[in-house]
């Protein structure tokens, strides 16, 4: 590694904190095992699906009696997008495996599942864990969003472990990394490989969450960044009053992201995916609704605000979300003529010709701009990327359209002022360095799937609870990763997946935002929460995400 800061050095040096039960006994413990279960939705489906991992029970730990364990020689993957905290996944698993037995190895396959398949690895060393101790990134091993799905590459796995005398796998990602996590473990008992699978739920998107997991790892370091840039936002808005900021929040299935940062810094206004499709508020209403809100401040004098956008939003407002599918039907269908057309405008002119309804109406009031993202960004399956929408800009440029005719009527009064700037916050969280609570958190979690591999589990997703209080009284622990999943309809068919945690509009922390929605809409009630502190006070180094806190109240 390259010469690294004197804050880098310095973090290097914390010890992460563990539950009491991981302090005291290391990775030995006793498993206690809870009720059978079953998975969220189609249990019958999924049972037929993983018949020798489905209805395992919940497993908590108790004291174990201390002494070395078999060898074993473990993989690990890192999956899917960055997030902060997943070199201390791996330097818990690490030091775990060594308490359990001196003679344990550890393999990084490089790249995510791809190594796995093309047997590209490196032996991760004490020397080259103490390197990434507390560090964000995933770049010791790197990710990649290679997906284990096919029978084929489940073999090769196999293959590749054997070839190493590798005995378990860790996958290390999100929802579909470890939806593949649970396929590969069947397949590996269905095989009689002997080779265990552990997962670990990561995304700072906050969707894999559920009773058991109550946060995955990296979204309370990546929600505390964007937090930190929108402060400064607002005060500069505060300072200069003179702009509008339009700020869109990485997290295209669920909200938590854009909720989250609302709590910490109080916006003047912030769209929730989930409650637009709950009240099937359509595009018009929330630019009317926003354009209302433009003009009441500068009513009061403040031509200025602030703005929280989910990346997702567009595809949860009802006519955008007909108007795609309908576009993926039409394109699939006219797949040859359509890519036959080089300009940008007979596209639009194609498809404006082809809709019919609402989605005809809806197409043509759109901006050019974003006519042309939504006919240029297709996925591999020919699908639209509404990942690549800026959403941000459609909003900004349908309420200048907007504020254009109030103005035209607004013939004794002064025009309504309306400057913008658009930002998107996502990569600027991705690999920052973990806060406190997501270096403990991940340290344990990667501890945690070691004392579940030296009890022989397989089939299981790292647990770790109780995490709104101080860590010596989190509970760790494994889940049955046949519990979380349903059948969906994904590109053309039903599939088995882990089913993701949307903002739920009944929970605390949801109610907390609308109860105070307003009050922020009028005035300036904005909160500076300032960049992640590591040294100091517990109530400003080591305080989880307020969700958490709200979820746990």
């Amino acid at each position: 590694m390259s010469k690294i800061s004197a804050l880098q050095k310095a973090r290097s040096k914390y010890v992460p904190k563990l539950p009491d039960i991981l302090k005291q006994c290391g990775p030995f413990v006793t498993i206690q095992e809870g009720a059978a279960t079953k998975s969220v939705a189609d249990q019958k489906a999924i049972k037929a699906l993983y018949p020798d991992t489905y209805g395992l029970p919940v497993l908590t730990f108790a004291p174990g009696q201390k002494g070395p364990r078999a060898v074993q020689k473990v993989a690990v993957i890192l999956s899917g997008g960055q997030a902060p905290g997943g070199h201390n996944v791996i330097a818990g698993l690490f030091d775990a495996l060594k308490a359990l037995n001196p003679n344990n190895e550890l393999f990084g396959f490089l790249g995510g599942p791809s190594g796995l398949l093309e047997d590209k690895y490196l032996n991760i060393s004490a020397e080259l864990v103490d390197q990434y101790r507390n560090t964000g990134g995933f770049d010791m091993i790197c990710s990649g969003r290679t997906k284990l799905e096919t029978e084929e590459q489940f073999a090769k796995v196999a293959q590749t472990c054997k070839k190493h005398g590798i005995t378990a796998v860790v996958i290390i990602g999100g929802d579909d990394s470890n939806t593949n996590a649970c396929s590969l473990a069947q397949y590996l008992l269905t095989k009689k490989t002997g080779i265990q699978v552990i997962g670990c739920p990561k995304t700072i998107d906050g969707d894999l969450k559920n009773e058991w997991i109550e946060v995955s790892f990296g979204f309370d370091t990546a929600t505390k960044v964007y937090s930190e840039l929108i402060g400064n936002i607002m005060r500069d808005a505060n300072s200069a009053r003179k702009y509008w900021h339009f700020i869109k929040l990485m997290g295209r299935s669920a909200s938590h992201i854009a909720l989250e940062c609302a709590l910490q810094t109080h916006p003047n206004a912030c769209l929730i995916s989930e409650e637009i499709a709950e009240k099937n508020i359509s595009l018009q209403e929330i630019v009317e609704k926003l354009t209302k809100l433009v003009v009441k401040r500068a009513e009061n004098g403040m031509n200025f605000g602030v703005v929280l956008i989910p990346e997702g939003l567009i595809e949860f407002i009802p006519e955008i979300k007909l108007l795609i599918t309908q576009l993926n039907d039409l394109l699939a269908k006219n797949k040859k003529h359509f890519e036959a057309l080089t300009e940008i405008d007979r596209k639009i002119d194609f498809v404006a010709g082809k809709l019919q309804g609402e989605s005809a109406t809806v197409f043509a009031a759109l901006p050019d701009s974003i006519k042309a993202q939504l006919l240029s960004d297709r996925d591999p399956h020919g699908n639209v990327q509404v990942s690549r929408i800026e959403t941000e800009k459609l909003l900004i440029e349908m309420i200048e359209r907007r504020l254009a005719r109030i103005n035209a009527r607004r013939k004794n009064k002064a025009p309504v002022k309306f400057s913008t700037l658009a930002h998107f916050f996502g990569y600027e969280g991705r690999c920052s360095a973990p806060s406190n609570f997501d270096a403990d958190y991940c340290y344990s979690l990667g501890y945690t799937a070691a004392a579940l591999l030296g009890a022989g589990k397989t089939g299981y997703m790292a647990s770790v609870r109780n995490i709104s209080r101080s860590a010596d009284k989190w509970l760790p622990g494994g889940i049955p990763l046949t519990m979380m999943m349903n059948i969906e309809h994904r590109h053309g068919k039903d599939v088995p997946v882990i089913r993701k945690a949307l903002v739920e509009l009944t929970a605390r922390p949801f109610r907390e935002f609308a109860s105070h929605r307003n009050t922020w809409a009028r005035g300036v009630d904005f909160v500076y929460p300032g960049p992640i502190q590591y040294f100091g006070p517990k109530s400003v180094c080591d305080q989880p995400s307020i969700t958490l806190q709200l979820e746990q109240k």
